[in-house]
């Protein structure tokens, strides 16, 4: 099932979706990939994608901290 994502267009990131029930982020980058990062938690996914600056809330706090998968 995909998964429905924003526009959020900041630090090199295009887009973003969450998929509660799956506990599934997935974040399209300016450059063309999509990665699924799995067992993230809610308020992490809503605090990523509502940030101003979401390339740094993606280093800090999702991008070593849990399992990526690679879409496109």
């Amino acid at each position: 099932m995909p998964i429905d994502r924003k526009p959020i267009r900041r630090g090199g990131i295009k887009s973003a979706g969450y998929d509660r029930a799956s506990r599934v982020l997935e974040i399209e980058f300016d450059n063309g990939s999509i990665i699924q990062h799995t067992a993230v938690g809610e308020e992490i996914a809503r605090r990523f994608i509502a940030s101003s600056s979401p390339a740094s809330v993606y280093k800090d706090t999702i991008q070593d901290e849990y399992t990526a998968k690679r879409m496109r």
